[in-house]
C-alpha cells in the first residue's frame, strides 16, 4: 500500500503491482474502494504494471466534509491523475467501473491523459432520466442516516442470481458518510457525460451488465468509434460476478488498439 497526500492535505490510498506496459488504472464506483477490481487487478498484472486506488471519500482514503472539498467528477479525476504521476506512470490506459467509468470519461477528453479508457458498467452518460432521478434523491440520499434508502438502492445492483460479495456490498454500501455520498450522487446527476464522451480523444470500450442504464444506440450517437460489449449473467458488478467475460474483453479491446496504434 502506498499513499499520496495533495496539498490540501487529502491522502489518497493505493496500489501498484505487476510490470509491463501499457499501465492500467483501476477506478471502483460509488460507495466501493479498490477491493472492488481485485479480479482484474489480480488477471492484469502479470503482464501489466496495474494501479489501484481508493477514491477520497472511499477506503482507506481521506473523507473531507464535502463543504471542505469538492467531490465533482473532475475532481475526482484530478486525484487519479496525481496518483498517476506519483507513481511515475505515464499514460495509462484507465478502467473504472460505475463512477469511475465517468472519472475516465473526464480524463479521455483530456488530451494525453491517458491512452484508452474502459468503462465496466457506467453510472449514467446518457441516460437523462436516470441522471434526474440521481439529483432527485440527493436530500434522501443525505437525510438517509438509518442507511434504509441506501440499503434499498443497493439491493436494485443484483440480479436474483448474483452471489460474490452480494450481502457484504448490500451491508457495506450504505455505511459511508451520508453527505459524502449525497455529494457524489450529485455529481455524477450534474455531470455531461454525453458531452464528455463526444470529446473522447482516445478509444474507449463500454462493458454493460445484464441491464445497462446506457443504451448502446445512445452512447454510440455521442462517441460513433465506441466499442461496445454486454456480460452474461450478471448485475452491475459484473467485474466481481463474471470477472472472466470482463477480463476478456478488456484484454481483447487492448490488442486490437495496440494492433492499431
Amino acid at each position: 500500500m502506498a499513499e499520496f497526500t495533495d496539498a490540501s492535505g487529502i491522502r489518497l490510498v493505493y496500489d501498484v503491482t505487476g510490470g509491463g506496459d501499457p499501465p492500467i488504472v483501476f477506478v471502483h464506483g460509488w460507495g466501493g474502494d479498490r477491493s472492488y477490481v481485485a479480479p482484474q487487478v489480480e488477471f492484469f498484472a502479470g503482464q501489466h504494471t496495474v494501479l489501484a486506488l481508493d477514491l477520497r471519500g472511499h477506503g482507506q482514503s481521506s473523507k473531507p466534509a464535502p463543504a471542505a472539498a469538492g467531490y465533482g467528477i473532475d475532481v475526482l479525476a484530478d486525484d487519479v491523475l496525481a496518483v498517476v504521476a506519483a507513481a511515475g506512470l505515464r499514460q495509462p490506459v484507465l478502467a473504472g467501473h460505475s463512477l469511475g467509468a465517468l472519472i475516465g470519461l473526464s480524463l479521455a477528453a483530456r488530451p494525453g491523459a491517458i491512452s484508452a479508457l474502459v468503462m465496466v458498467d457506467p453510472a449514467p452518460i446518457t441516460n437523462e432520466q436516470a441522471k434526474a432521478y440521481f439529483l432527485e434523491s440527493v436530500d434522501a440520499v443525505r437525510a438517509d442516516t438509518d442507511r434504509s434508502w441506501r440499503t434499498s438502492f443497493a439491493r436494485g445492483f443484483f440480479l436474483p442470481t448474483d452471489t460474490v460479495r452480494r450481502d457484504e456490498i448490500i451491508e457495506g454500501f450504505p455505511a459511508g458518510d451520508p453527505d459524502i455520498a449525497a455529494a457524489v450522487l450529485r455529481a455524477m446527476g450534474e455531470f455531461d457525460g454525453a458531452g464528455t464522451l463526444s470529446r473522447a480523444t482516445v478509444p474507449v470500450l463500454c462493458i454493460g451488465s445484464a441491464h445497462p442504464v446506457n443504451s448502446s444506440a445512445d452512447l454510440r450517437a455521442a462517441c460513433p468509434s465506441i466499442t461496445i460489449g454486454q456480460t452474461v449473467g450478471s448485475g452491475h458488478f459484473n467485474q466481481l460476478e463474471v470477472p472472466g467475460q470482463v477480463n476478456a474483453m478488456i484484454g481483447k479491446f487492448l490488442a486490437l488498439n495496440a494492433a492499431a496504434s
